[in-house]
């Protein structure tokens, strides 16, 4: 698991750094994406939802597990 420390950035700033991120990991794993934009809680799960991504939930407030399926 790798992790993306986007807190202090707006939105759709976090969606960004999570699409830079995500390539550098294998299929299968998963990109913690640390964020305080409440946005983010909206915008990433679309986000996966769009590119076919795996949105794993919110283990805790401010951090969104993404797991990279193609």
């Amino acid at each position: 698991m790798i992790e993306v420390d986007s807190r202090g950035r707006r939105c759709p700033l976090p969606i960004i750094d999570l699409a830079k991120a995500l390539p550098g990991v294998a299929v299968g794993e998963i990109v913690r994406v640390l964020a305080d934009d409440p946005a983010a809680a909206n915008d990433i799960p679309a986000w996966c939802r769009m590119k076919s991504q795996g949105y794993e939930g919110s283990p805790r407030p401010g951090s969104y597990d993404v797991r990279r399926l193609r």
